[in-house]
């Protein structure tokens, strides 16, 4: 990059990667080349040579094509750059853009690009810069200023740059003490390096260009694999994470290996910006926030029905299932997080509080440390088990402020928490019952999901042994269930949480957006932490507990489905059911009977009769998303009957309206309502598939031959 000055931090960086490259070359040379085995996926096997041939050589001898799209390579299942000699005999898998762990890599690599822009052009300390889950990355940065609209495009124009000049990633193996050395400049990646790596443990750095990052890797092989880039905003952020330490900025960006794909993100990105939980939520009055209460939901009328609707589904569901509904207190001694290990680990996130008596209290941040005392606090026999509590009670948990976004990370909510006590040999058929049961919520709402057993991690408590047998016995359930379904799961090896492993939900939206509300999780530890015992038939024994949630919190849970709908409300659990428009002030007493007549019956039912037009009023209604408007004028009234019009699926302009009496208007809401089927507009995506409907019509208008009229 011609023209450019970069930071004195920056040049003397590059001085000593340039030195301990120097210095490392002799080590590189001494490597033992030999003949080695590469086997890819479909079982043919490639010929190579041991610190010689990469991944890339590889994808080049398919074809040029692969070489160009691949973008990481999988050795023995490990990332592995595609530049990086292979060490010995492996498996190997190329990776192109369409695989998750792809694209992982692929946004990290261009979180680098953005970090060598931002500390050329704004001269700031770098700090992380992640990819993230939902697509993308940002870069955290020490600056003095904050990020304006002019230095993001001055970012932007330098990204360009970056990309052009076609920069290789380079990837070094250091000490604790050479990273010490090359990063003696910037204190935060000093104190990753400090806290985070042993004395005698080797760490990686990567190199682009003048950017050089402590970075595990691995990365795509030079800049120019990023075909499309977009800077996009910035934010404010704290080092890690916490108020306490240096205020940052944050910027975001977007990459894909080709235009076309930024396009599409674009106009993905324009759709899901109609269908914001927060945007649609304004629109239709059913929540807001305030500072004086900041990650606290106000529930306004409308919001709450849909709220009460969704605790009285699964309040029915609990009924069917065995579930006992409980009500434990809100507010806790600090004794019980201790005996829990919340204290210990979870501390920052709890609301704690002196009391007048000079004892430490908190709010509970959830539930199951109280459903604890709940089954110790009489004496159990194994004959009572499985005892399934539910708990619908207020939780607070401590969020940062620059954490909160709207309903989907809030300090207040609330779960459908439930809490499964059981024999060891209960087990199984438990978590294939909270299996079923979440299928049968999720197939409700139209969500596509995905099953993920998380095993045992590095730092556990308890036995391994017992470890092993909980682990099986998730499988076994999981195998049942891919054969019941056909759907596979996915092991996410190494990712179970401390006291015993568990299954995570990844739910799919209409906008295949994905989200992990529900999770099954067996728990050894809490039983032994809080002494819970049964009488059995030899002796007395220590329960499992299964922590379960299906909506998760319900504050997340309604802002990701305002989403899936768009706030088109399936009838059964709208907040505006039925509108009654008046075609004249005459027939206003008429409208108002039937709203009663349908209030009577549990509707949620409005009269629309002010002085403005019916044509006016209708429009109105249809705006605020009611399910049904009728239409009521002299026939109507005569025949004690209502013109009924569905709400038309999104795009449609015109829908087909039908007299009906009063009685079969009734039967047809309290069939949909008690079926809870799908509204006639459930395609929830309606307007991009009338989008495409039209565009063929149009197409095959154009290409349909010409024909002589009759007449």
């Amino acid at each position: 990059m011609k023209g450019v000055t970069l930071p004195d931090f920056v040049e003397d960086r590059m001085k000593v990667w340039d030195e301990l490259k120097e210095k490392k070359k002799a080590n590189e040379s001494e490597k033992e080349k030999k003949p080695i085995k590469i086997t890819l996926p479909d079982g043919s096997v490639k010929e190579g040579v041991s610190f010689e041939t990469s991944p890339l050589d590889i994808a080049n001898g398919i074809s040029s094509g692969l070489a160009r799209a691949v973008i990481v390579a999988l050795v023995n299942d490990k990332e592995w750059d595609l530049a990086r000699p292979l060490e010995g005999d492996c498996q190997l898998e190329l990776l192109k853009f369409d695989n998750p762990r792809a694209q992982h890599v692929f946004w990290h690599s261009s979180a680098h690009i953005l970090g060598e822009a931002l500390e050329i052009t704004l001269k700031g300390h770098l700090c992380i810069g992640p990819p993230l889950d939902d697509g993308g990355f940002y870069y955290d940065m020490a600056s003095d200023k904050p990020v304006s609209p002019e230095d993001i495009a001055a970012v932007q124009k330098l990204v360009s740059s970056i990309v052009k000049d076609n920069q290789q990633f380079e990837r070094m193996e250091l000490t604790k003490q050479e990273a010490l050395q090359l990063f003696k400049n910037n204190k935060y990646k000093e104190e990753i390096i400090t806290k985070q790596i042993a004395d005698d443990e080797q760490t990686t750095a990567y190199r682009c260009g003048p950017l050089i990052d402590l970075c595990r890797g691995p990365h795509i092989p030079t800049t120019k694999r990023v075909a499309a880039f977009k800077v996009l905003k910035s934010s404010s952020a704290y080092w890690r994470g916490k108020a306490e330490n240096d205020a940052l900025q944050r910027v975001y960006g977007i990459s894909f290996p080709d235009k076309k794909q930024l396009k599409q993100w674009e106009e993905f990105q324009a759709k899901a910006a109609k269908r914001d939980h927060r945007v649609v939520g304004k629109a239709q009055s059913l929540f807001f926030f305030d500072p004086l209460s900041p990650g606290s939901a106000f529930w306004l009328p409308h919001g709450t029905r849909i709220y009460a609707k969704l605790l009285e589904y699964m309040r029915n569901q609990y009924h069917k299932r065995g579930f006992t509904e409980v009500i434990t207190p809100n507010i806790f001694n600090f004794d019980l997080w201790k005996i829990s290990g919340h204290a210990d680990k979870y501390a920052e996130n709890l609301y704690t509080f002196q009391t007048r008596d000079d004892e430490k209290f908190g709010l509970k941040p959830m539930n199951c440390p109280g459903h604890c005392l709940m089954f110790r606090h009489v004496g159990r026999s194994y004959r009572e088990l499985p005892i399934r509590f539910a708990d619908f009670g207020v939780l607070h948990r401590n969020e940062l402020s620059g954490a909160l976004g709207g309903l989907t990370r809030v300090r207040r909510f609330q779960q459908d928490d439930a809490h499964i006590f059981c024999l060891n040999d209960q087990v199984e058929q438990e978590i294939a019952g909270a299996i079923d049961f979440m299928e049968e919520v999720y197939n409700l709402f139209q969500f596509e999901f995905e099953l993920e057993l998380s095993t045992r991690p590095e730092q556990f408590l308890g036995e391994p042994e017992v470890w092993d047998q909980a682990e099986d016995a998730l499988r076994n359930v999981l195998n049942a269930y891919t054969q019941r379904s056909g759907k596979s799961w996915r092991l996410n090896a190494g990712d179970g949480a401390f006291y015993g492993p568990k299954i995570d939900i990844h739910i799919y939206d209409a906008m295949r957006r994905s989200h992990q509300c529900a999770t099954i999780q067996l728990d050894f530890q809490l039983p032994i932490r809080f002494n819970l015992e049964y009488n059995g038939e030899e002796g007395t024994a220590r329960p499992v507990i299964i922590h379960r949630a299906i909506f998760g919190s319900l504050e997340r849970f309604l802002g990701i489905l305002i989403e899936q709908t768009g706030g088109r409300w399936p009838l059964w659990i709208s907040p505006r059911q039925v509108c009654v428009v008046s075609v004249a002030a005459t027939y206003n007493a008429y409208a108002e009977k039937v709203v009663q007549r349908l209030s009577e019956l549990g509707y949620y039912a409005d009269a629309s009769i002010s002085d403005k037009t019916m044509n006016k009023r209708v429009a109105e209604a249809s705006k605020l998303q009611y399910n049904y408007i009728l239409v009521v004028g002299e026939k109507e009234e005569e025949t004690n009957g209502v013109n009924v019009r569905p709400r038309p699926k999104a795009g449609q302009k015109f829908v087909k309206q039908e007299l009906m009496s009063m009685a079969d208007f009734e039967a047809k809401l309290a069939k949909e309502v008690g079926d809870k089927v799908l509204p006639p507009d459930a395609d929830w995506l309606g307007e991009e598939e009338e989008e495409k409907k039209d565009a063929g019509k149009k197409a095959d208008a154009k290409s349909a031959p010409a024909t002589a009229s009759s007449s």
